[in-house]
């Protein structure tokens, strides 16, 4: 299942970007860096404000010092391509999405190392050194995410009716893709670690309190920023979709703690539901 999922998974999130990307245009992507403030304001967010409150929660909730560590780890891995997804399900600012994760997949390189030895010398006392390769990380953000959109953007402005043809199925293949990742991520992990739900359920209020919480302080300081409606809902798009997948190695094959693993994995059982139906009344507020 493992080399199956391997494969598969990485093939299928490629699919998604490359439906994403022919729904762009090279314009949507100039917006962005030419007025940064959204792009800043989310960065700060995910890579800063998002784990220190992971960090909060963590040491005011009575937990398992390991489930502790856990909410730090999946609050200190920012999402992905479910919420590249998810923006472009609700029409906001994709093109500001997939920047957000294309830049944090690199600055992540310092964050996590950060983050988790921090969360992990102050609740367990164990120092442990996290270290992320910058030629994996720059591999896998490449083949699943930058190159798959530049050929979506490549066949949308020299192949434009091809594209047209196209485009009105995507709406119902990238989300049904989707799930299929998930279920496949979701079992692997599933039949790898044992899950315990028992213990687990304890975890469960936490991270709901982290979901809700970041999506709303996402959609909050943006807004004090005077960034636009589109903006704000995309960034708490970001702040509530977690790299779940990314916490579930970290977990298993850097610090080799399953208990650590299970907190992410019951994470992923929960957020995109709760991201996409909180964001998508947010993306009605003032319309």
């Amino acid at each position: 299942m493992t080399n199956l999922s391997d494969v598969l998974v990485p093939a299928a999130i490629a699919i998604i970007m490359f439906g994403i990307g022919l729904n762009l245009t090279l314009d949507s992507f100039r917006r962005v860096f030419i007025r940064p403030k959204a792009i800043l304001t989310g960065l700060s967010l995910q890579m800063i404000m998002l784990p220190a409150i992971g960090l909060l929660i963590a040491s005011v909730w009575k937990l398992d010092p390991s489930y502790k560590v856990g909410i730090v780890l999946i609050a200190a891995c920012p999402g992905g391509t479910a919420s590249n997804l998810v923006t472009h399900m609700l029409q906001g600012r994709t093109a500001l999405s997939i920047s957000l994760t294309s830049f944090n997949s690199f600055l992540i390189l310092f964050t996590i190392p950060f983050f988790t030895t921090l969360s992990l010398e102050l609740f367990t006392g164990q120092h442990q050194e996290v270290a992320l390769s910058f030629f994996d990380t720059f591999k896998n953000i490449g083949s699943t995410v930058i190159v798959p959109v530049i050929t979506g953007l490549f066949i949308r402005h020299y192949f434009k009716s091809l594209a047209d043809r196209i485009r009105p199925y995507l709406k119902y293949i990238l989300p049904a893709i989707l799930l299929i990742v998930f279920l496949v991520v979701g079992l692997n992990a599933q039949a790898g670690e044992g899950l315990i739900w028992d213990k687990l359920i304890h975890v469960l209020i936490p991270l709901l309190l982290l979901n809700i919480t970041t999506i709303l302080i996402g959609y909050w300081v943006a807004g004090e920023f005077k960034i636009n409606q589109d903006g704000r809902y995309t960034i708490s798009i970001e702040m509530g979709l977690q790299n779940s997948a990314l916490a579930i190695f970290i977990a298993s094959n850097i610090l080799n703690n399953q208990a650590i693993a299970m907190v992410a994995i019951v994470y992923s059982s929960f957020s995109f539901f709760t991201t996409l139906g909180l964001a998508y009344l947010l993306s009605k507020k003032n319309r």
